[in-house]
């Protein structure tokens, strides 16, 4: 807002000249100051901050009664085994056998341990499916859904997969493996040291020293 100034100015008497009236402008920022504040109030107050991002991980939890372990069943197991070969990954399903024959092999491509994850746990996928169809057409709510998936996921027929990687593996690797693991809808993994009896098979096989 601008206020006029007046400057005062004539001349007195009679026979004095009478002079132009002077008027000086000043500038009142005291509105715009306010403006600035109600802008930065509203920025703030509407800013959504980022959240920080965490990755759930399963680890196993070592039993003080080792007789109250408990068991997987061979039809649901899956180890994955992590090495310095960043680009392989060595798989097995059930029960640890010494015989190379059982040891398969594949990558981090979506055609990859992807496809491994999917095909293993197909009926838990299909069943998240239809929970997040159900959810999207508001036939059930959210703490429904993330219940019923949380169950199927958690069901003792759904795969579990046991990451198991030695000392040279990559951390990339294994953050890489539990993405897949989240997108293949897989609730229950675990990550454990590999064994010696595998370490050594694999020293037979020609992928580790």
């Amino acid at each position: 807002m601008a206020e006029i100034m007046d400057g005062g100015g004539g001349g007195h008497g009679k026979h004095q000249k009478k002079r132009a009236k002077k008027h000086s402008s000043r500038v009142d920022m005291t509105p715009m100051v306010d403006l600035g504040f109600l802008l930065l109030t509203f920025f703030v107050l509407t800013t959504q901050f980022s959240k920080p991002k965490t990755m759930e991980i399963n680890m196993p939890v070592i039993p003080k009664d080792t007789t109250n372990r408990m068991k997987i069943e061979d039809e649901t197991a899956l180890t994955l085994l992590l090495t310095e070969k960043k680009e392989k990954i060595y798989y097995y399903y059930g029960k640890f056998k010494p015989d190379a024959s059982i040891m398969k092999n594949t990558d981090y491509s979506k055609e990859g341990v992807r496809k491994v994850f999917r095909d293993r746990n197909k009926d838990v996928i299909e069943q998240v499916k239809t929970l997040k169809e159900k959810l999207m057409n508001r036939q059930i709510p959210d703490t429904t859904y993330k219940r019923l998936a949380m169950a199927a996921k958690g069901d003792k027929k759904a795969v579990f997969v046991i990451v198991k990687a030695d000392d040279k593996a990559k951390y990339k690797n294994i953050i890489d493996v539990i993405d897949e693991l989240n997108v293949a809808d897989i609730g229950k993994y675990a990550l454990v040291d590999i064994s010696p009896a595998e370490k050594e098979m694999l020293k037979v096989m020609g992928v580790i020293q």
